[in-house]
Protein backbone atom coordinates (compact mmCIF):
# COMPACT_ATOMS: atom_id res chain seq x y z
CA UNK A 1 0.00 0.00 0.00
CA UNK A 2 1.14 3.55 -0.46
CA UNK A 3 2.40 5.96 -3.02
CA UNK A 4 3.69 5.16 -6.52
CA UNK A 5 6.06 8.07 -7.12
CA UNK A 6 6.10 7.74 -10.92
CA UNK A 7 2.31 7.67 -11.19
CA UNK A 8 1.89 10.66 -8.89
CA UNK A 9 4.60 12.71 -10.63
CA UNK A 10 2.98 12.02 -14.01
CA UNK A 11 -0.42 13.03 -12.62
CA UNK A 12 1.03 16.27 -11.25
CA UNK A 13 2.57 17.07 -14.63
CA UNK A 14 -0.87 16.76 -16.23
CA UNK A 15 -3.19 18.39 -13.68
CA UNK A 16 -1.00 20.54 -11.39
CA UNK A 17 -2.28 24.09 -11.10
CA UNK A 18 -0.61 26.74 -13.24
CA UNK A 19 0.62 29.03 -10.46
CA UNK A 20 3.06 31.91 -11.06
CA UNK A 21 5.55 30.72 -8.42
CA UNK A 22 5.78 27.39 -10.25
CA UNK A 23 6.89 28.99 -13.52
CA UNK A 24 10.45 28.00 -14.53
CA UNK A 25 11.53 31.65 -14.55
CA UNK A 26 10.36 32.24 -10.97
CA UNK A 27 13.34 32.97 -8.73
CA UNK A 28 14.01 31.38 -5.35
CA UNK A 29 13.01 34.72 -3.83
CA UNK A 30 9.61 34.41 -5.54
CA UNK A 31 9.24 30.90 -4.14
CA UNK A 32 10.19 32.05 -0.63
CA UNK A 33 7.65 34.90 -0.74
CA UNK A 34 4.94 32.51 -1.95
CA UNK A 35 5.67 29.96 0.77
CA UNK A 36 5.47 32.55 3.56
CA UNK A 37 2.24 33.98 2.12
CA UNK A 38 0.65 30.55 1.63
CA UNK A 39 0.97 29.59 5.30
CA UNK A 40 -2.63 29.37 6.59
CA UNK A 41 -3.88 31.37 3.58
CA UNK A 42 -5.60 30.01 0.43
CA UNK A 43 -3.97 30.27 -3.00
CA UNK A 44 -6.76 32.47 -4.39
CA UNK A 45 -6.06 35.18 -1.81
CA UNK A 46 -2.30 34.92 -2.12
CA UNK A 47 -1.90 35.10 -5.90
CA UNK A 48 -2.86 38.77 -6.53
CA UNK A 49 -0.82 40.00 -3.54
CA UNK A 50 2.18 37.86 -4.58
CA UNK A 51 2.08 39.35 -8.10
CA UNK A 52 2.02 42.88 -6.62
CA UNK A 53 4.93 42.10 -4.31
CA UNK A 54 7.10 40.58 -7.01
CA UNK A 55 6.49 43.55 -9.32
CA UNK A 56 7.36 45.98 -6.53
CA UNK A 57 10.12 43.99 -4.79
CA UNK A 58 11.67 41.59 -7.34
CA UNK A 59 14.77 40.94 -5.21
CA UNK A 60 15.32 40.74 -1.43
CA UNK A 61 17.32 44.00 -1.31
CA UNK A 62 14.34 45.88 -2.75
CA UNK A 63 12.10 44.70 0.08
CA UNK A 64 14.84 45.30 2.65
CA UNK A 65 15.12 48.93 1.47
CA UNK A 66 11.46 49.56 2.28
CA UNK A 67 10.27 50.39 5.79
CA UNK A 68 8.60 47.63 7.79
CA UNK A 69 5.47 49.80 7.73
CA UNK A 70 5.33 49.78 3.93
CA UNK A 71 5.69 46.02 3.99
CA UNK A 72 2.89 45.58 6.55
CA UNK A 73 0.66 47.89 4.48
CA UNK A 74 1.35 45.90 1.29
CA UNK A 75 0.56 42.66 3.13
CA UNK A 76 -3.05 43.83 2.99
CA UNK A 77 -5.68 41.36 4.18
CA UNK A 78 -3.59 38.18 4.01
CA UNK A 79 -3.80 37.76 7.78
CA UNK A 80 -1.13 36.83 10.33
CA UNK A 81 0.80 40.03 9.47
CA UNK A 82 3.84 39.08 11.54
CA UNK A 83 4.73 37.04 8.47
CA UNK A 84 5.34 40.33 6.63
CA UNK A 85 7.86 41.43 9.26
CA UNK A 86 9.57 38.02 9.11
CA UNK A 87 9.92 38.31 5.35
CA UNK A 88 11.35 41.80 5.73
CA UNK A 89 13.88 40.55 8.29
CA UNK A 90 14.85 37.57 6.12
CA UNK A 91 15.20 39.80 3.05
CA UNK A 92 17.53 42.11 4.99
CA UNK A 93 19.86 39.21 5.89
CA UNK A 94 19.72 37.69 2.38
CA UNK A 95 20.64 41.05 0.85
CA UNK A 96 23.45 41.73 3.31
CA UNK A 97 24.98 38.27 3.76
CA UNK A 98 24.01 36.14 0.75
CA UNK A 99 24.57 38.40 -2.25
CA UNK A 100 20.82 39.07 -2.65
CA UNK A 101 20.21 35.39 -3.53
CA UNK A 102 18.05 33.11 -1.39
CA UNK A 103 20.28 30.25 -0.13
CA UNK A 104 19.67 26.73 -1.41
CA UNK A 105 20.94 24.81 1.64
CA UNK A 106 18.29 23.82 4.20
CA UNK A 107 20.52 24.54 7.22
CA UNK A 108 21.46 27.98 5.88
CA UNK A 109 17.80 28.72 5.16
CA UNK A 110 16.92 27.68 8.72
CA UNK A 111 19.43 30.24 10.02
CA UNK A 112 17.45 33.08 8.42
CA UNK A 113 15.05 35.00 10.71
CA UNK A 114 11.52 33.64 10.66
CA UNK A 115 12.28 30.63 8.42
CA UNK A 116 11.13 27.34 9.95
CA UNK A 117 11.48 23.68 9.02
CA UNK A 118 8.64 23.64 6.51
CA UNK A 119 9.62 26.82 4.65
CA UNK A 120 13.33 25.92 4.46
CA UNK A 121 12.58 22.54 2.91
CA UNK A 122 9.91 23.94 0.58
CA UNK A 123 12.38 26.48 -0.82
CA UNK A 124 15.09 23.82 -1.23
CA UNK A 125 12.66 21.52 -3.05
CA UNK A 126 10.55 23.92 -5.10
CA UNK A 127 13.13 26.61 -5.92
CA UNK A 128 16.23 24.45 -6.25
CA UNK A 129 14.82 21.01 -7.09
CA UNK A 130 16.46 19.35 -4.07
CA UNK A 131 15.43 16.20 -2.26
CA UNK A 132 13.86 17.42 0.98
CA UNK A 133 10.77 16.14 2.81
CA UNK A 134 8.20 18.95 2.66
CA UNK A 135 5.39 18.35 5.15
CA UNK A 136 2.24 20.46 5.38
CA UNK A 137 -1.34 19.63 6.39
CA UNK A 138 -2.18 18.32 2.93
CA UNK A 139 0.86 16.04 2.78
CA UNK A 140 0.20 14.69 6.27
CA UNK A 141 -3.37 13.79 5.26
CA UNK A 142 -2.27 12.03 2.04
CA UNK A 143 0.33 9.98 3.95
CA UNK A 144 -2.13 9.14 6.75
CA UNK A 145 -4.60 7.75 4.23
CA UNK A 146 -2.45 6.27 1.47
CA UNK A 147 0.26 4.77 3.70
CA UNK A 148 -1.31 4.24 7.13
CA UNK A 149 -4.96 3.63 6.18
CA UNK A 150 -6.22 6.30 8.60
CA UNK A 151 -9.05 8.72 7.85
CA UNK A 152 -6.83 11.71 8.59
CA UNK A 153 -3.54 12.63 10.22
CA UNK A 154 -3.48 12.91 14.00
CA UNK A 155 -1.58 15.59 15.92
CA UNK A 156 1.63 16.65 14.14
CA UNK A 157 4.92 14.97 15.04
CA UNK A 158 7.80 16.61 13.23
CA UNK A 159 10.07 13.56 13.56
CA UNK A 160 7.47 10.99 12.50
CA UNK A 161 5.99 13.14 9.72
CA UNK A 162 9.40 13.90 8.23
CA UNK A 163 10.40 10.23 8.37
CA UNK A 164 7.13 9.18 6.69
CA UNK A 165 7.67 11.52 3.75
CA UNK A 166 11.41 10.89 3.55
CA UNK A 167 10.66 7.18 3.03
CA UNK A 168 8.45 7.98 0.02
CA UNK A 169 10.89 10.24 -1.83
CA UNK A 170 12.94 8.89 -4.75
CA UNK A 171 16.69 8.98 -4.12
CA UNK A 172 17.44 11.49 -6.91
CA UNK A 173 16.89 15.21 -6.33
CA UNK A 174 14.69 16.13 -9.31
CA UNK A 175 12.01 13.42 -8.99
CA UNK A 176 12.03 13.79 -5.19
CA UNK A 177 11.29 17.52 -5.53
CA UNK A 178 8.53 16.79 -8.04
CA UNK A 179 6.98 14.19 -5.73
CA UNK A 180 7.02 16.70 -2.85
CA UNK A 181 4.98 19.10 -4.98
CA UNK A 182 2.70 16.30 -6.22
CA UNK A 183 1.89 15.07 -2.70
CA UNK A 184 0.92 18.59 -1.68
CA UNK A 185 -1.21 19.09 -4.78
CA UNK A 186 -2.99 15.76 -4.29
CA UNK A 187 -3.98 16.79 -0.76
CA UNK A 188 -5.10 20.23 -1.91
CA UNK A 189 -7.17 19.15 -4.92
CA UNK A 190 -8.25 15.51 -4.48
CA UNK A 191 -7.47 14.00 -1.08
CA UNK A 192 -9.21 16.83 0.75
CA UNK A 193 -10.21 16.80 4.41
CA UNK A 194 -13.92 16.83 3.64
CA UNK A 195 -15.41 15.02 0.63
CA UNK A 196 -12.21 13.58 -0.87
CA UNK A 197 -12.58 12.87 -4.60
CA UNK A 198 -11.30 9.30 -4.45
CA UNK A 199 -12.58 8.47 -7.95
CA UNK A 200 -10.14 11.06 -9.36
CA UNK A 201 -7.14 9.85 -7.33
CA UNK A 202 -4.16 8.57 -9.34
CA UNK A 203 -3.06 6.26 -6.50
CA UNK A 204 -6.55 4.97 -5.66
CA UNK A 205 -5.64 1.32 -6.30
CA UNK A 206 -2.74 1.38 -3.83
CA UNK A 207 -4.38 3.51 -1.13
CA UNK A 208 -4.33 1.80 2.28
CA UNK A 209 -7.36 3.83 3.41
CA UNK A 210 -9.33 2.60 0.41
CA UNK A 211 -8.34 -1.02 1.08
CA UNK A 212 -9.32 -0.65 4.75
CA UNK A 213 -12.83 0.45 3.79
CA UNK A 214 -12.22 4.19 4.33
CA UNK A 215 -12.57 4.19 8.13
CA UNK A 216 -13.56 7.50 9.69
CA UNK A 217 -10.92 9.50 11.52
CA UNK A 218 -10.93 8.35 15.15
CA UNK A 219 -8.12 10.44 16.62
CA UNK A 220 -8.23 13.48 18.92
CA UNK A 221 -10.68 16.16 17.74
CA UNK A 222 -9.06 18.93 15.76
CA UNK A 223 -9.39 22.50 16.93
CA UNK A 224 -11.52 24.62 14.63
CA UNK A 225 -10.16 28.16 14.43
CA UNK A 226 -12.78 30.80 15.04
CA UNK A 227 -12.30 34.34 13.79
CA UNK A 228 -15.34 36.47 14.73
CA UNK A 229 -14.77 38.22 18.03
CA UNK A 230 -11.23 36.92 18.48
CA UNK A 231 -8.12 38.96 19.18
CA UNK A 232 -7.06 38.17 15.61
CA UNK A 233 -10.09 40.02 14.29
CA UNK A 234 -9.54 43.01 16.57
CA UNK A 235 -5.83 43.22 15.71
CA UNK A 236 -6.77 43.19 12.03
CA UNK A 237 -9.27 46.02 12.49
CA UNK A 238 -6.70 48.12 14.35
CA UNK A 239 -4.10 47.54 11.62
CA UNK A 240 -6.67 48.40 8.94
CA UNK A 241 -6.92 51.94 10.35
CA UNK A 242 -3.16 52.45 9.97
CA UNK A 243 -3.03 50.81 6.54
CA UNK A 244 -5.71 53.19 5.30
CA UNK A 245 -3.98 56.38 6.47
CA UNK A 246 -0.66 58.07 5.87
CA UNK A 247 1.26 58.76 9.04
CA UNK A 248 0.43 58.40 12.73
CA UNK A 249 -3.11 58.47 14.17
CA UNK A 250 -4.56 59.32 17.56
CA UNK A 251 -5.73 56.57 19.88
CA UNK A 252 -9.27 57.93 19.60
CA UNK A 253 -9.30 56.79 15.96
CA UNK A 254 -8.31 53.28 17.02
CA UNK A 255 -10.87 53.21 19.83
CA UNK A 256 -13.67 53.39 17.25
CA UNK A 257 -12.95 49.95 15.76
CA UNK A 258 -14.07 47.83 18.74
CA UNK A 259 -16.45 48.56 21.61
CA UNK A 260 -14.93 46.30 24.24
CA UNK A 261 -12.11 48.44 25.60
CA UNK A 262 -10.29 45.71 27.54
CA UNK A 263 -9.91 43.46 24.51
CA UNK A 264 -9.13 46.40 22.25
CA UNK A 265 -6.35 47.70 24.49
CA UNK A 266 -4.92 44.21 24.94
CA UNK A 267 -4.79 43.78 21.16
CA UNK A 268 -3.23 47.21 20.69
CA UNK A 269 -0.56 46.31 23.23
CA UNK A 270 0.15 42.99 21.49
CA UNK A 271 0.61 44.78 18.15
CA UNK A 272 3.18 47.06 19.79
CA UNK A 273 4.98 44.06 21.35
CA UNK A 274 5.04 42.28 17.95
CA UNK A 275 6.52 45.35 16.26
CA UNK A 276 3.52 45.75 13.93
CA UNK A 277 2.73 49.18 15.40
CA UNK A 278 4.88 51.82 17.07
CA UNK A 279 3.99 54.64 19.43
CA UNK A 280 5.41 58.09 18.81
CA UNK A 281 6.82 60.37 21.48
CA UNK A 282 3.59 62.35 21.55
CA UNK A 283 1.39 59.29 22.01
CA UNK A 284 0.25 58.68 18.42
CA UNK A 285 0.30 55.27 16.73
CA UNK A 286 1.96 54.42 13.42
CA UNK A 287 3.06 51.49 11.30
CA UNK A 288 6.72 50.59 12.00
CA UNK A 289 9.19 53.09 10.57
CA UNK A 290 6.48 55.55 9.50
CA UNK A 291 6.87 58.38 12.00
Amino acid sequence: MGVDADVLIEWFGEVGRDLPWREPECTAWGVLVSEIMLQQTPVARVQPIWLEWMARWPVPSALAASSPGEVVRAWGKLGYPRRALRLHAAATVIAAEHGDVVPSDVDVLLSLPGIGAYTARAVAAFAYGKRAPVVDTNVRRVVARAVHGAGDAGPPSNTRDMADVEALLPKEDAPAAKLSAALMELGALVCTARSPRCADCPIYDDCAWQHAGKPAYAGPPKQVQKFAGTDRQVRGLLLDVLRGTEGPVEKARLDLVWDESGQRDRCLDSLLVDGLLEQTGDGLFALPGEH
